[in-house]
Order: structure tokens, then sequence, then C-alpha cells
């Protein structure tokens, strides 16, 4: 007697779950699994105005930081999809669910904001996961080198946000403050694991790239 509650995930099965995962992500509201930096804000600060010059450089900035979490939802993705260790896979996916969190919290800031998400969302959801796939397959070691310096690279890029976001934005600021500890914590995650330094030319190309998004993000 076979047990029917056992499930044989197939290639076509995986296929329609990460399909299914990316269209949520691009499309769909997520739910935090923590709470919203920027909810203890008004309570303990007031909630300062901004002028229009001012919003629109906060809803800019926040824009390629939703744009930033979309490409990170993917990249793990990819990256637990074709990790070798099961181990590795399984931190992959935790550090995911925080990633997740960041999304949405950039989400509800933009709302906040009247703004909206960038339209190239689904480019940088499927390119990231097309980058992610190839950082897992390339090995273990590798992957967890792109993923330490994808996280230092997006740290060095909030603390730059953290200097041109409106210094009246308090809601903006407690979002991209916790971001950044969480994506140091991160990077020092995948280097206690092993991480491989990655050569100079593929950081700066990873530089190259960012930038490209982010400058993209920001209008678009």
């Amino acid at each position: 007697m076979t047990d029917k509650s056992f499930r044989t995930y197939t290639l076509p099965d995986r296929i329609i779950e990460e399909m299914d995962r990316a269209l949520n992500n691009i499309f769909c509201k997520q739910l935090s699994s923590r709470l919203y930096p920027a909810a203890t804000t008004s309570a303990d600060t007031g909630t300062p105005v901004m002028n229009n010059e001012q919003k629109r450089l906060a809803a800019g900035l926040m824009r390629v930081n939703h744009a930033g979490e979309m490409a990170a939802q993917a990249l793990y993705q990819g990256q637990s999809l074709t990790a070798r260790d099961p181990k590795l896979a399984d931190k992959l996916k935790y550090a995911s669910i925080e990633e997740a969190d960041h999304l949405n919290w950039c989400r509800n800031r933009l709302e906040e904001l009247d703004e909206r998400p960038s339209l190239l969302d689904p480019l940088w959801y499927a390119g990231s996961f097309a980058i992610g796939m190839a950082a897992g397959i390339a090995g273990d070691r590798w992957n967890l080198g792109f993923l330490a310096e994808t996280e230092h690279q997006v740290v060095r890029h909030l603390d730059s946000h953290l200097d041109r976001l409106p210094k009246n934005d308090i809601r903006s600021h407690a979002i991209v403050a916790q971001m950044k500890i969480d994506e140091q914590g991160h990077a020092e995650l995948a280097e206690g694991l092993g991480a491989a330094e990655l050569p100079r030319p593929i950081k700066q190309f990873m530089k190259l790239t960012s930038k490209v998004m982010t400058s993209l993000a920001e209008k678009v």
C-alpha cells in the first residue's frame, strides 16, 4: 500500500512552482514575518511633512530598493535550486524569508509615497534567477562567494541611500537601516560557511550590472 501523502517532484512540477513564485513576488503583496520598521516611527517622532521634491527623491530610492529586493528573491531561489549541499539550500531559503520582508517593506513605503514599483521588475527577477542558478552550478563555495559579494555591495548601496534620503523621511530611514543590518548578516553567514573570494573582474562586472539596474529602476 502506498502512502498517498508522499509526492515526488518532477521537473515540470518545479518549473510550475518557480513560475508561481515569480508571479507572486512580482505582482502580489507579500506577508511580512517581522514588524514593519517604520511602524514605530510615527508614535515616537511624528511624521514630518516632505515637500514634492523630497517625496520624489525618497520614492525613487525606495523603488530602487524594491527592485533590488525583487532581484534578491530571484537570486536566492536560483541559488537554492542548484546548490549541491541540501543544508546550504535550506539556509538560502531561510535568508530569502528575510528578503521577502524587505520586499514587502519597500512596497509598503512606495504605497505610502503614492508611488509604484519599477516597471522592469519582471526583467530584474528573470535575470537574477538565471544568475543565481549559474552561481549554484559553479559549486557551493563559489555560490557562497557570489552571495557574500552581492550582500557586501548591497550594504554599500544602502549606506549611500541612508546618506541621500531626505533627513525628515524617518520612515524610509528606519526601513533601510534594518535592511542594512540583515544584509550584513547574510554576507557574514556566507563567509562563515566557506565562501570563496571572487576574482576581481567578476566583482567589477557585478558592480556594473548593479549600477545599470539602480539607474533604470530609480526612474522607470
